[in-house]
């Protein structure tokens, strides 16, 4: 499914890992504790009894802001802003063991799962719980039950497994897929509903590439990545020995399962060019169109296997991947078919299973992929898996003890004033001809604003789960998520629904729907602060919400009109002005070296780049606005301006693992936080003027380099 367009990438992608193909974007988790919050406060979910109260002020994660004594004087603000603001920070706090990131995301998060802790305790301890209560508390208990999941072993996935053993040809291997797919496990591809790119009010199905078990088509054959397909190919052989395999037939089938998945990766897009052009997640076709471009694998059979009514039209998304698994399902032994699905099924499911599994899944994905040295302890396990499977129902239980109305109300107030300076920018535009400006402000007046949390929670009453055990919870939660899924497509969108739940610390912009969406858990510090001065809020959650804004108008949301429709509302001369300025901000951040002599890549994370370059803009001007009426004195000896920038900094304050971040380098659309810090504002004229710096300083960039699109 097209992305939506997060703030920020925060979590590892195979440590939290669903039993199937994940159809939504994948984020960390993080706390809305307001200092003035009550030190024991009840749970109070509506048709539900109240949940033990539970104690506020247990919860002694850290909360990151900006302090005077975090910063470093010794390196000019023109200098290098980043390491001004948090070098000594950075320094004083390496990335715990259990971790491959550490800064303001993950602080955040920190106290996210333990204020969640708290909730899941209480609700699993409720003998007499119904509703939304006894599914979490089902799930809690079950994930922490050690013995019970050691004692069990491989045998939740036994069915599974005698499946792909009784598998005897293509066409049987077809079937079984179909069969798969129908109790919500997916193999090979990824499917789900999607808003029509040319019909946004309606939900279609959408097909995509999917079935590899490394980050990025690029591992399978850059040079730069041989070990690590070696190490891959370590692993699988070693997944397959726990799953019954002797060495020997496991070391072949490891080498089988390496060449099937470097056949898929040849035929599948990059994570830059599936960031850089949205279209190609979008290819309409009805059935019949389908099912010519992949005749082993009839999409007219799948449908009707799904229980889905057969639609006058799906997007096949990545055509020529689907053609390569059509014809793999001819000529590959069916041999090695069972050898890959056998291993991507106890895969997915390690987390879940016994130790070794667990450790094994963690070993390679953690450890070397990832650089992370520790398995978080199962607690956190199990609290990331309940946001997964039911991340809404625990939000329910979330907002009411972590979310005061008075924050809800204050980000109004920001939203209606950054909306204000963003209309004003672009009225004030000199590169934008008259046509396409108002083309903008009419996308502009239709931006949706949610905040905090969703007006209509989802029902779960249809899910039904026990104290017997743990992956069996898991697969009906997965089963009923894919039902409920399933049954949008061909319906109307429903513009109440949410991609992210409210304990999520992230934001989002959603193209088809034209909407900013800011959870809950990200509305503290350093992004939102009650009680701070103006600066800081509009340099942390202001230019957040100025960044999700600007997403509608970065090189793909620009694609996008008024009304969530893929349309083109740009004139050619507009059009090719914008491509000009876009192009000097690749450069910029191509120039950027990150580790190792690797470079960010200008064009995967251009989008993002394009956000936080306009949305501080604006978020600037919004906090001249909210000035004009106050008199606010410097603090701790800066003026508004320079805490504003300062502040934006703090955002961005973050240690990375080595491996992690070549994994980002090839994969996230967001360049490393620390020159995030500093890229935005480099290209930003008030920025040197609130710090009296000069041209040539490191953080001026000349007029020719300077950036300036929104």
């Amino acid at each position: 499914m097209p992305p939506s367009r997060g703030l920020e990438n925060t979590v590892n992608l195979r440590s939290a890992k669903p039993l199937a193909l994940a159809l939504a974007v994948t984020v960390a988790l993080a706390a809305c504790q307001q200092s003035d919050a009550p030190e024991t406060t009840a749970v109070e979910t509506a048709g539900e009894t109240a949940a033990p109260a539970i104690d506020m002020s247990a919860i002694k994660a850290p909360m990151i802001a900006l302090q005077a004594a975090d910063l470093d004087t010794s390196v000019p603000a023109c200098t290098d802003l980043d390491q001004f603001v948090n070098g000594k920070w950075l320094a004083a706090n390496p990335v715990p063991a259990d971790r491959t990131t550490w800064g303001s995301f993950e602080a955040l998060a920190e106290r996210s799962l333990e204020i969640q802790h708290a909730l899941v305790e209480n609700l699993a301890a409720r003998p007499d719980a119904d509703g939304t209560a006894k599914l979490i508390g089902d799930i809690w208990a079950t994930g922490m039950d050690e013995a019970s999941i050691e004692a069990a072993g491989l045998a939740p996935l036994q069915p599974t497994l005698d499946g792909i053993a009784g598998l005897d040809s293509g066409d049987a291997v077809a079937q079984w897929l179909r069969d798969s797919y129908a109790k919500g496990q997916a193999f090979v591809f990824g499917f789900g509903p999607e808003a029509d790119f040319k019909n946004s009010t309606m939900n279609i199905a959408y097909a995509t590439q999917g079935g590899l078990g490394l980050p990025d088509k690029g591992y399978y054959f850059d040079e730069k990545h041989a070990a690590i397909r070696e190490a891959y190919v370590a692993h699988v052989a070693r997944v397959l020995e726990l799953a019954g395999a002797d060495a020997a037939t496991a070391a072949t089938q490891a080498q089988a399962v390496m060449a099937f998945e470097t056949r898929l990766a040849g035929k599948s897009l990059s994570s830059e060019e599936l960031s850089r052009d949205v279209s190609k997640y979008y290819n309409p076709v009805n059935l019949e169109q389908a099912d010519a471009v992949s005749p082993n694998f009839a999409w007219s059979r799948f449908f009707d296997s799904q229980g889905v009514p057969a639609p006058a039209m799906f997007s096949l998304a990545q055509p020529d991947f689907h053609a390569e698994v059509s014809k793999m399902l001819a000529d590959v032994p069916v041999g090695d078919w069972q050898a890959y699905l056998r291993f991507h099924a106890v895969d997915n499911a390690a987390p879940f299973l016994a130790s070794a599994f667990a450790e094994e899944n963690f070993n390679f994905y953690g450890k070397t992929l990832r650089g992370q040295q520790e398995m978080q302890p199962r607690w956190k396990r199990v609290l990331n898996t309940i946001n997964g499977q039911m991340g809404e129902a625990l939000g329910q239980e979330y907002v009411a003890v972590a979310f005061p109305p008075e924050a809800k109300e204050r980000m109004q107030d920001l939203v209606g004033n950054l909306s204000d300076a963003l209309k004003t920018r672009i009225e004030g535009l000199e590169w934008m001809g008259a046509e396409t400006k108002e083309k903008a402000l009419e996308k502009w007046a239709a931006f949706t604003p949610k905040i905090g949390y969703p007006d209509k929670w989802r029902d779960w009453s249809a899910l039904a789960t026990s104290r017997d055990g743990y992956v069996a919870n898991l697969m009906a939660a997965n089963a009923f998520n894919y039902r409920f899924n399933l049954a949008k497509i061909g319906k109307p969108v429903d513009k109440t629904e949410w991609g992210m739940s409210p304990q999520t610390v992230n934001a989002y912009y959603n193209p088809l729907a034209n909407e900013i969406v800011f959870p809950a858990a990200i509305l503290q510090p350093p992004f939102f602060d009650i009680d701070a001065d103006p600066a800081l809020n509009y340099g942390g959650i202001g230019a957040v919400i100025g960044h999700e804004m600007i997403h509608g108008y970065d090189d793909q949301g620009s694609r996008f009109g008024a009304s969530g429709n893929f349309e083109n509302w740009w004139s050619d001369k507009d059009k090719e002005g914008f491509k000009s300025r876009t192009d000097q901000l690749v450069a910029q951040f191509d120039a950027y070296e990150s580790i190792d002599g690797l470079h960010v890549n200008g064009n995967l994370t251009l989008g993002e780049n394009i956000a936080d370059l306009g949305g501080l803009a604006v978020a600037f001007d919004a906090l001249q606005r909210d000035l004009e009426n106050k008199k606010v004195g410097e603090i701790d000896g800066y003026t508004q301006d320079q805490r504003f920038f300062m502040n934006w900094a703090t955002v961005w304050r973050r240690n990375f693992k080595d491996e992690e971040l070549r994994v980002r380098l090839q994969t996230d659309p967001h360049a490393p936080a620390r020159f995030r810090a500093i890229g935005a504002p480099s290209n930003l004229p008030v920025f040197a003027a609130a710090f009296s710096c000069q041209e040539g300083d490191a953080m001026v960039r000349s007029q020719a380099d300077r950036v300036s699109i929104w």
